[in-house]
């Protein structure tokens, strides 16, 4: 065998055990073939049992030691009996002669049928009593079920965030302290003070002689034995106490995974707990259950109603249709009858502010709560976090919603030595202070050597391993900061807990910092070593979201000391509080997804500590050289350096410095609104103490107009984190299971033949290029070959892989990882990855992008067969758009002889929406149809006058433009007078599907900064 470079001779007794700790290991096919892999993971039905039996033993230890005594005492048995027929055997064997007449022998043999009638009696009697404690012991089984399926619940959160790693010994401490919460046992204290009494009084007695007194003394087992009285419940008291230990053992065990939870993620795991609890009682089915996560559309659905396509969508309508195969819809009646004959309430509930406690519409009005969230999830998705939250507060109890604040005194009493604390690090949250604000009160200080805090960074890697090693031995605290920089040094840290563990001092804690994987990294990427996760306390402190908050800490960054230190107090106040909620209207404005920014950047108190001392130094400056405040300088050192510095996007780059003009600016100094009813204070009249208070009594209800955005904008967030709670939970479960899963291969069978049935064939290029002469190839044209020939390999793609799929499921192929994500895909109706890569940006779900995908192939159709620019082309069909803009500055550069690189394209809208009321081809430039606005609205002109850009209408996410006359004109003959620089992207994701700036006209009196700060962009789709 070659071991590194070696060859080494190997002795046929020679056994290699290789162990590793990953939960989920993959191994090269080489060492797959040459082992033997023994999977020794825990299976659900296992644990459960091993739970039952903790559970037995810390509610009736006077049970589980019967049973152990029991075992032990069956197991002699065997023994004794094995040797006894070992011993006949063996005499026999060796008797000589006749053995009637061998009187030991006989002998012998009646000493053996006496004993092993008294064994077989013993067994009888120990078979009985086991069963009389298993029978007991089983009453506690829902407990241990329920602590089984929490487990591995837990083992499945490692796929929403790489920091979910739970160890089976932690969850087993957590449900052991969750039983001994509300322990039935009993201290008898009588037995002990006589116990005391007798030996006080043999003290006394005895005093000159010690080996008495140690043989006097009560053996210490029997104090053991004494020492608990056990109380035994029978009848309706065990159930009760069973449902009551069921009920703790689910607090304990979320309450302990709920503090090591991002925010963003709570409800997802609360609400996916709750359903796994209420699918093995049985009130729901798998089949529901998976209906909610996946909700898929119908494959063939009836054509939608009329008088229901101003409200409804084709994928909602298709998704309703799925919903009448449930039974608890089977009893209201066809949903699709209902939604068509009573369109007005169903229109009326969609409408409603808060639908998820409305009076639902007629037909349906009989439906529970747990139903009534498939309605939510299909027709209202931005109130199903609502839903959920009352939902589950009905199911489990508000304390699974109302969090109490982070306890460290409470959370360092479920720690021993061989357990670190894992604190993940946030912006504006540092766990330090906590830490050693708890050591002082508990005599762990630097001062006394008992507490020492690491910043970890490069040549402190021996340091901290010194430290671990000298407070595991004398028992102190050690902290060891941002250990995500250190990637290299942390096997070595894994493997220095794991040494410490084997001596380690009962005073030993060790405390680890870390920030999250950032956004270029993904929330799965492998930071810190999974055994490190597994036996840590996590802890995940995020500080409060709300533009309050946000507010008050940021100024807490500053004290009263740097307003002194600053020769202009005044400004300095005024500019240093609109500096404060700048900051915080930028940090909060991440949560309103792209339409507040199309990333998450990462602005830090660091951004807004280093900003407050250039502004002392250039408000010093301007002192001292007698100059007025440099306002621009200002702005642009925060906009471009400081914060601009994050931004990669320029036009989050544009909303950054627009915050900057409204806010940073000599209005300040008289009393300028920082926002709707919220005004800067009068500096020459207050002081910093003035000024915290002015936050906490004076700041209004967060709004989204605080951040000049529409309500809508709220709406938007709100169903993009509902869409985010059943995306994440359909990705852990696979789906769910049942029916309208989809997750099996063989179900894929009928949604194949289903898409096959509809896949237009490919375009004949051969044909279509046959037809042109050389002149013909104009820009226009090539575009349209071009799309044609992206088209083409699309269509091909998507066939052949559903023909394989469809030879996989008959067995003609082996099934690959291609083939079974394809037929995941099309069963929870999602785009196909490889298809994905073919094709172009889009957002929808798999039925919606088919339906679109026709729509593009019947535009390409179109266009090739005439082979010359349409009266109107859907920019939404394009593979690239860009391309055919480009093609329109081309054509309008050669026909009046003017540089291509100076050309620009120029927007009119016209004041219709119907591109059959078009009547041809523009006279200069291409007309466009498909766009829609985001973050606004649009008011059509009167007669010929063109419509402009306004406020938008409630619950209109996305209202549809009218149809655009793009032309090109010189760059010097581009008039932006009362025109607002929209941004134009194919998906509301914005970011890397930017297309082209467009001119959107605004109304006279109106200014741009309302529309950039309100994130107002057109969008090609509408998702």
């Amino acid at each position: 065998v070659k071991l590194g470079d070696k060859e080494i001779v190997l002795r046929d007794s020679f056994k290699l055990f290789m162990q590793t700790k990953l939960s989920n290991p993959h191994y090269p096919p080489e060492i797959q073939a040459e082992t033997t892999v023994i999977n020794f993971t825990v299976t659900e039905d296992g644990l459960e049992d091993q739970l039952l039996f903790l559970v037995v033993k810390l509610e009736r230890p006077d049970l589980a030691k019967k049973k152990t005594e029991l075992i032990t005492q069956q197991n002699e048995f065997k023994v004794t009996l094995a040797q006894l027929e070992a011993l006949l055997l063996e005499k026999l064997a060796n008797a000589e002669g006749d053995i009637l007449e061998d009187t030991e022998l006989i002998l012998s043999l009646e000493e053996a049928k006496n004993t092993s009638d008294e064994v077989k009696e013993k067994v009888v009697i120990a078979q009985d009593m086991e069963t009389k404690i298993n029978e007991t012991s089983e009453f506690y089984r829902p407990v241990g079920a329920r602590g089984s399926l929490l487990f591995f619940l837990l083992c499945d959160l490692c796929k929403m965030h790489t920091f979910y790693k739970y160890s089976l010994d932690s969850f087993v401490m957590v449900v052991t302290r969750a039983v001994n919460s509300v322990t039935l046992r009993k201290p008898k204290e009588k037995k002990e003070e006589v116990v005391e009494e007798t030996k006080n009084e043999d003290d006394d007695d005895d005093d000159d002689d010690d080996g008495e007194e140690k043989e006097e003394a009560p053996p210490p087992q029997e104090e053991e034995e004494e020492e608990e009285e056990i109380i035994e419940l029978v009848g309706k008291d065990l159930k009760e106490r069973v449902i009551k230990l069921e009920k703790l053992v689910t607090y304990f065990v979320f309450d302990y995974t709920r503090r090591g939870l991002l925010d963003a993620d709570k409800l997802t795991v609360c609400a996916m707990m709750n359903l796994k609890i209420l699918t093995r009682a049985g009130t729901i089915t798998p089949e529901e259950r998976a209906m909610l996560i996946n909700a898929p559309p119908d494959p063939a659905p009836p054509p939608i109603p009329e008088n229901t396509k101003s409200w409804l969508t084709e994928t909602q309508w298709a998704q309703m249709k799925s919903l009448e195969g449930l039974e608890a819809f089977k009893k209201a009646g066809k949903l699709t009858d209902s939604l068509e004959q009573d369109s007005l309430g169903w229109k009326r509930w969609t409408g409603e502010e808060k639908a998820e406690i409305a009076d639902l519409p007629r037909g349906v009005r009989d439906l529970g709560p747990f139903h009534r969230l498939f309605l939510l999830r299909i027709m209202r998705p931005d109130r199903i976090g609502a839903a959920l939250t009352e939902f589950i507060t009905t199911n489990l109890g508000a304390e699974y919603i109302d969090q109490e604040p982070f306890d460290m005194e409470k959370t360092f009493a479920e720690s021993t030595s061989i357990t670190p604390f894992f604190f993940v690090l946030f912006p504006g949250v540092d766990p330090t202070p906590t830490v050693e604000a708890l050591g002082r009160k508990l005599g762990f200080t630097e001062a006394n050597g008992k507490f020492v805090n690491i910043s970890m960074g490069q040549g402190q890697e021996q340091v901290a391993l010194n430290a671990l090693n000298k407070f595991a031995s004398m028992g102190g605290w050690a902290m060891l900061q941002n250990i995500h920089l250190m990637q290299a040094w942390l096997k070595d840290l894994e493997r220095a807990l794991e040494v410490v563990e084997e001596f380690a001092h009962d005073d030993f804690r060790c405390f680890l910092t870390s920030e999250p994987p950032g956004a270029m990294q993904g929330r799965l990427w492998d930071l810190i070593p999974e055994p490190i996760l597994q036996r840590c306390i996590k802890v995940a402190d995020e500080a409060p979201a709300d533009l309050k908050s946000n507010l008050r800490r940021a100024y807490s960054k500053f004290s009263q000391e740097s307003v002194d230190a600053c020769l202009k107090p005044k400004e300095f106040k005024a500019t240093l509080f609109a500096l404060c909620f700048f900051h915080a209207l930028i940090s909060g404005r991440i949560k309103f997804g792209a339409q507040g920014w199309s990333k998450k950047y990462p602005f830090n108190d660091g951004d807004l500590t280093i900003c407050g001392q250039v502004l002392r130094n250039y408000l010093n400056n301007a002192e001292q050289l007698g100059n007025d405040v440099p306002w621009a300088d200002l702005r642009y050192l925060f906009g471009e350096i400081m914060y601009g510095g994050h931004i990669t996007d320029p036009w989050d780059r544009r909303v950054n410095n627009e915050y900057l003009s409204v806010l940073i600016n000599p209005e300040l100094l008289v009393g300028a609104n920082l926002c709707p009813n919220f005004k800067s204070p009068d500096a020459s009249k207050l002081e910093y103490v003035h000024y915290v208070k002015y936050i906490d009594e004076r700041f209004p209800p967060e709004i989204p107009q605080m951040f000049w955005l529409h309500p809508n904008a709220e709406i938007g967030f709100l169903t993009n984190q509902g869409f985010s709670i059943f995306n994440t939970i359909s990705e852990i479960s696979g789906g769910g299971a049942g029916a309208g899963a989809g997750g099996g291969i063989d179900q894929a069978q009928a949604l194949i033949t289903a898409y096959m049935g509809q896949l237009p064939n490919n375009l004949d290029m051969l044909e279509i290029r046959g037809r042109l002469k050389d002149e013909d190839y104009t820009p226009f044209v090539i575009v349209s070959l071009q799309e044609s020939d992206r088209m083409n390999l699309l269509l091909s793609h998507m066939r052949s892989s559903m023909i394989e799929l469809e030879l996989g499921i008959s067995g003609a192929l082996n099934v690959t990882d291609k083939m079974e994500d394809l037929a995941t895909d099309l069963g929870l109706n999602r785009v196909n990855a490889l298809w994905a890569e073919k094709a172009y940006p889009s957002l929808k779900s798999l039925n919606s992008w088919f339906a679109d995908l026709l729509d593009r192939v019947k535009q390409c159709v179109e266009w090739t067969s005439v082979l010359k620019l349409l009266k109107s082309i859907w920019l939404s069909g394009l593979f690239n758009s860009m391309s055919f803009l480009t093609s329109n500055m081309q054509v309008a550069a050669r026909s009046n002889n003017l540089p291509l690189d100076y050309m620009t394209n120029r927007c009119r809208f016209y004041n219709i929406r119907d591109v059959n009321e078009i009547s041809g081809v523009p006279e200069k430039g291409v007309n466009v149809h498909g766009l829609f606005m985001e973050g606004a609205g649009w008011e059509d002109g009167k007669g010929d006058e063109e419509g402009y850009i306004t406020e938008s209408k409630m619950k209109d996410l996305h209202p549809v433009m009218p149809v655009c006359n793009i032309f090109s004109v010189h760059i010097d003959d581009m008039d932006w007078t009362a025109m607002y620089h929209c941004p134009v992207f194919s998906t509301s994701l914005r970011g890397a599907t930017y297309i082209f700036q467009a001119n959107v006209r605004m109304d006279s009196d109106d200014v741009e900064v309302r529309w950039t700060l309100a994130g107002a962009a057109l969008l090609t789709q509408d998702d």
